[in-house]
């Protein structure tokens, strides 16, 4: 494995790292409850810290693909939490959520920083990165 995607796997463990770690500040530290949708999104991220250790360790590239999904529809559901928060349309037609609702910003960091946006942030920078290194695998075959 070369270094560009040696140095991949290790941007890609970093970030889920630090929105993992963020995850657990704002429901432990600070108290947040995290409702069903933000439940969803850590399912989705807190596997690629350990598959991307994992993947790092043993110098395995082809992880991608499953960061890559992971990161898709982890995102998709950041995305559509997110829209639930901002747009009004889709405040009106959202799902019921439980204990704590979907609809609600814990933050609202320059009035659009939210957590959501927070993790769809990471997902977009971890699905980036993994398609970069799955272009660079096939190109290596």
């Amino acid at each position: 494995m070369n270094k560009k995607m040696e140095n991949s796997l290790l941007a890609i463990f970093s970030v889920s790292l630090v929105a993992t770690l963020g995850s657990l500040y704002f429901s432990e530290v600070r108290g947040y409850i995290p409702c069903e949708m933000c439940w969803y999104q850590r399912i989705l991220m807190y596997p690629i810290v350990i598959i991307s250790a994992v993947a790092y360790i043993q110098k395995n590239a082809r992880i991608a693909l499953t960061t890559a999904v992971f990161a898709c529809i982890g995102g998709s559901i950041s995305l559509y939490h997110y829209g639930i928060q901002k747009i009004t349309f889709l405040q009106e037609s959202a799902p019921s959520c439980g204990q704590v609702s979907c609809t609600g910003a814990y933050i609202n960091w320059l009035g659009f920083i939210t957590i959501p946006f927070l993790a769809l942030t990471a997902f977009i920078i971890i699905a980036g990165i993994s398609f970069y290194m799955l272009k660079g695998l096939k190109e290596e075959k």
